[in-house]
């Protein structure tokens, strides 16, 4: 059901002074006709605002309807354009005096982006949830389930600097892992090999009993999609985690 409308300010202002005008303020204009249900509350508001606009009247009346077309619904990006176009109609000084009082009603700051946001913007996969996996990275890493039947996909991000600890994927046959990096930049390194740097399309193959790790560069967000190889009797052992010196060469 829609939300009725009910005004009281003509009794609480001009009640005594001027009952009937009272009544037909609180009671026609606003009890019947605004609350009558061809067209929705939001539409009514547009209008209304519009009229006033071109009526040149750019004072407290017009901010109350500013104020009731944000609450119903009419967005900081509606109102400009609703301004914009009136001016064409109504005229230059009436749009400025309008848009006066729209910045103070639509007077919310958008927010700074964070680097999360920043880089999420830059990727097709979301980044996800803090990983419930974090006890064995360095740094802050997330998890998001991208495919989870037929074939387990998962979309990992991790922080600049974050690493995973050095682990193995065990399996009694098949198993293994598939990595590949769709944003930042980062290192997947196997034990006694030199690591590789993984920039967006790099492929890793890793095979069962390998002990490996990845993550990020230190300057860098990073994010892979990690596919499972499917075997019998598959686990992962996490074991000790990367020497930070050694870490803190790779460029």
């Amino acid at each position: 059901m829609a939300e009725k409308i009910i005004q009281t300010a003509g009794r609480n202002q001009l009640g005594e002074f001027a009952p009937t005008f009272a009544h037909l303020n609180d009671d026609v204009l606003f009890g019947e006709v605004w609350n009558e249900g061809t067209i929705d509350v939001k539409t009514r508001c547009i209008i209304t605002v519009v009229s006033l606009m071109a009526s040149g009247i750019t004072d407290s009346s017009l901010t109350y309807h500013l104020q009731n077309a944000k609450a119903h619904g009419v967005t900081r990006e509606e109102i400009a354009a609703i301004i914009t176009h009136a001016t064409m109609y109504v005229g230059w000084p009436k749009g400025w005096a309008v848009f006066r009082l729209a910045k103070e009603v639509w007077n919310e700051e958008k927010p700074e982006l964070t680097e999360k946001d920043r880089y999420q913007n830059e990727i097709i996969f979301p980044i996800g949830e803090p990983n419930p996996y974090g006890q064995f990275f360095v740094g802050q890493s997330y998890l998001a389930p991208v495919s989870e039947t037929q074939v387990s996909i998962f979309n990992v991000t991790f922080e600049p600097g974050c690493r995973n600890n050095w682990h193995v994927h065990h399996a009694k046959s098949g198993g293994g892992q598939l990595l590949i990096c769709v944003g930042g930049r980062g290192w997947y390194q196997a034990w006694g090999e030199e690591p590789v740097e993984m920039t967006p399309g790099t492929v890793v193959n890793i095979p069962a009993g390998i002990k490996h790790w990845h993550g990020a560069a230190a300057d860098s967000w990073f994010s892979h999609l990690a596919i499972e190889v499917a075997g019998e009797e598959t686990r992962a052992e996490w074991l000790e985690p990367v020497d930070a010196e050694a870490y803190a060469k790779l460029k």
